[in-house]
């Protein structure tokens, strides 16, 4: 059982490819990795964006756009399928995992919330705390590009940060990192370690990793997957289609951390399944805040304020 103690904390990045579109598969390899992060001392594990079940890479290579394609219909009603939905259950067996190494885990899943209807898709980050309760399920604000025929905008639910340790962690999917007022939401409210969760693509991870420790004087997990066209599988009509049509590598991987002055602790991987792991020391934040606190002393807030509406979104206020 691993525990923290001090201003240290031991963290594993997994970066590994899912069992594309397979719920249960992939949810029995988070296990595996999380146990494997638990007897390496892990206080927290990470996994890449939307591991569970899967990234939607179909979509580019076979005419996702296409109004009223039966293909896309087909596809989309067995990543439905396969979606997460946390009132089944389905993370039960990786919350008691949390719980019995009282390890922490933020875990990249498709969600298929009943409290929008049991039906729409949401690209979902799941922050489980050491207990094994789920603290917070951040759903992306903004999917990106392509993805926005399959996932759903999200809401600000899950702009929040978890005491762990002696830091304050949060996280946010993919190409939300970029966007500098969510940042400073979770800025303001202590974050000191910053996890950046993503498909897989080093192009993605290599800049701006270092970029938001610069900005934030905090650690900075990024956690990718990896997919390879032999990933995707032959087992059905669509799945064969999807291989005929995918490149030979659609995720790389580029899972890294970097310190609170910018330096690489764990320089980016590429196309390995592996899991990193590294001890990172609070007092380095501290050190680096020293001249520059973007929510502390460097800030004007009688200048520049920001309001965030934490509401979980909902169509309808049942009165019974």
């Amino acid at each position: 059982m691993a525990k923290a103690e001090g201003s240290l904390l031991t963290v594993g990045l997994a970066q590994i490819a899912p069992v594309w579109l397979d719920r249960a598969a992939t949810l029995e390899k988070v296990k595996l990795y999380t146990e494997q992060a638990a007897q390496r001392g892990c206080q927290l594990v990470v996994f890449g964006e939307a591991l569970v079940p899967g990234y939607p890479f179909w979509l580019e290579s076979t005419g996702g756009a296409q109004f009223n394609s039966p293909l896309q219909k087909t596809i989309f009603a067995e990543y439905a399928t396969q979606a997460v939905q946390l009132e089944a259950g389905h993370l039960g067996e990786i919350r008691a995992a949390a719980a019995r190494h009282r390890l922490a885990i933020y875990l990249g899943c498709i969600e298929r919330p009943t409290d929008r209807g049991g039906h729409s898709l949401y690209c979902s980050l799941v922050y489980i705390d050491p207990t094994g309760e789920v603290a917070s399920v951040h759903r992306k604000l903004m999917p990106t590009y392509e993805e926005r025929l399959v996932w759903s905008p999200g809401d600000g639910h899950g702009l929040r940060t978890h005491r762990l340790g002696a830091f304050h962690v949060a996280g946010l999917n993919c190409w939300e990192n970029w966007l500098p007022l969510a940042r400073a939401a979770l800025y303001a409210q202590g974050e000191d370690l910053h996890v950046a969760v993503w498909p897989g693509c080093m192009r993605n991870t290599r800049d701006i990793t270092r970029f938001i420790a610069l900005e934030s004087r905090s650690y900075v997990i990024s956690v990718s997957g990896l997919l390879r066209r032999a990933d995707i599988g032959s087992d059905s009509p669509w799945r064969e289609i999807v291989t005929g049509a995918a490149a030979e590598i659609l995720a790389d991987g580029g899972s890294c951390l970097a310190g609170p002055n910018g330096d690489w602790i764990v320089p980016p991987l590429e196309s390995e399944e592996k899991l990193l792991v590294a001890e990172i020391d609070y007092r380095r934040v501290l050190e680096e805040r020293q001249n520059l606190d973007p929510s502390g002393h460097y800030a004007r807030p009688d200048v520049l304020h920001l309001e965030v509406n934490r509401q979980r979104q909902r169509v309808v206020s049942l009165t019974d």
